[in-house]
């Protein structure tokens, strides 16, 4: 299966550039493509490559026994396995599932300073042990978040270069719709994307039939895969906690109140014993948590109740496949979404905003209807988004537009399935436009001074 194109591939080019370059840590769930990114630039830009898999091999987890130095190590993994060779400055030293062996990070430091090998780890679960490790080797090593692929990653793998990149974002500055066409092409691949998500083996699998046959089978197995790894890593009462936690988002999703509400989850579930599940699903990088805020005005950070939130899959294709079989099934054959609409495309787009770096955010109101699906902002604005499945007025988006209790809102944006467009104050764009949102705002003049 070939290899397909990641955003991590010019980091890791980068790195390998940069001349006080240290120890890397790739973070990231589950399958996403993590190994195979760093075997094809190790493949590309070493002439020694050296890769230990602490699950696969666990005969390795003894190399730490003599010290953490970096000649007692090397030696050790030598000695283990005598066919291995290290070649000062032309060797990539890989540790990979170190959640196996949480301790290979305390050695970081020590590479750091040698400075002979250049080092990765990595690991599927590294994010629910990372909090009890990360002041270990803190300022000797350098942190990655990776995801599964984004829309523009699944438009590379596709064949498309950035020509028809920027040939969207000179739309959307202009705010000039799209040709049929174009918009026809887009909303095409859009759909696509949104059902089989951004796992690069699902990804592989229909690019090379060409259908989706046996994509959902392989969604399937990521997420009995999931659950696999709650049954192996937890103890106790938390094991069906957590579990009853992620079966519950697709439901919960699907409802008018998205809230993720604990008390739903089972009878008698209090936040006291479920909050620490989820809690481990987002540290997993299995979902991703929406805080609401106290009010819509900057600064946002700490401007939220870690009580209240929304929870998203983090990739949307998981979210599909674990819907009722005849919803997948239809949303498949006949791109119909029925009562899962709604809950699909802001799961697509919380999934866009936070792959581009942006931490998510929503508002309700206690004392009314107003609520709005999630905020971003720039130098300036607090800027709303709205998230529309159907088409229609944006209530609650106008509201903050145009009162006066907003005063760090003085525009918005809303994603549907309509054209490009701008209108008293509001800027509309397609929902595969969602990638674009912080080149756009980064590009983009800065917008006009709006009177109230």
């Amino acid at each position: 299966m070939r290899y397909l194109k990641r955003k991590v591939d010019r980091f890791l080019s980068d790195w390998c550039s940069s001349s006080d370059r240290k120890p890397l840590v790739i973070k990231g769930a589950r399958q996403i493509g993590k190994t195979r990114s760093v075997r094809q630039f190790a493949k590309e830009h070493y002439d020694n490559f050296v890769e230990i898999n602490f699950i696969e091999s666990p005969k390795f987890k003894t190399i730490l026994s003599d010290g953490y130095e970096t000649d007692l190590i090397v030696r050790n993994i030598t000695r283990i396995d005598p066919g291995i060779s290290f070649v000062p400055g032309r060797t990539l030293l890989f540790f990979d599932e170190v959640q196996s062996c949480p301790d290979i990070m305390t050695s970081l430091k020590f590479f750091s300073l040698d400075g002979r090998y250049d080092v990765i780890c990595s690991g599927s679960l590294l994010g629910v042990n990372y909090k009890q490790i990360e002041s270990v080797s803190v300022g000797y090593k350098t942190d990655y978040e990776m995801y599964s692929l984004d829309f523009e990653e699944f438009l590379w793998a596709k064949g498309y270069d950035d020509s028809l990149k920027g040939d969207l974002l000179d739309h959307m500055k202009n705010s000039a719709p799209l040709s049929e066409t174009l918009k026809d092409v887009l909303y095409s691949l859009f759909m696509d994307y949104a059902v089989l998500g951004g796992m690069p083996e699902v990804l592989g699998r229909y690019l090379q039939s060409g259908s989706f046959s046996g994509t959902l089978e392989l969604q399937k197995q990521i997420i009995s895969a999931y659950k696999e790894d709650i049954r192996k890593y937890v103890t106790g009462a938390d094991q069906t906690r957590i579990t009853r936690v992620f079966d519950a988002v697709p439901a919960q999703l699907a409802k008018e109140n998205k809230k993720f509400q604990i008390s739903k989850v089972a009878a008698g579930a209090r936040f006291h014993d479920y909050g620490g599940c989820v809690e481990w699903l987002s540290d997993a990088g299995i979902v991703k948590k929406c805080y609401c805020l106290n009010y819509p005005e900057l600064p946002l950070k700490g401007n939220y109740d870690d009580t209240k939130f929304k929870l998203y899959m983090a990739d949307s294709g998981l979210l599909v496949a674990m819907l009722d079989e005849e919803a997948a099934e239809d949303l498949r054959a006949n791109r119909n979404l029925g009562v899962y609409k709604g809950a699909l495309f802001e799961n697509i787009i919380s999934e866009s905003l936070y792959k581009n770096g942006y931490p998510l955010y929503y508002y309700k109101r206690e004392d009314g209807t107003l609520e709005e699906d999630f905020f971003i902002r720039d130098q300036r604005n607090l800027i709303p988004l709205e998230v529309k499945a159907r088409g229609g007025r944006s209530k609650s988006l106008r509201s903050l537009i145009d009162n006066d209790r907003y005063p760090d809102i003085s525009w918005g944006i809303k994603l549907s399935l309509n054209n490009i467009g701008f209108e008293n104050r509001i800027y509309t764009f397609p929902y595969y436009c969602a990638f674009l949102l912080r080149d756009w705002l980064t590009e983009k003049q800065q917008p006009e001074v709006f009177g109230r």
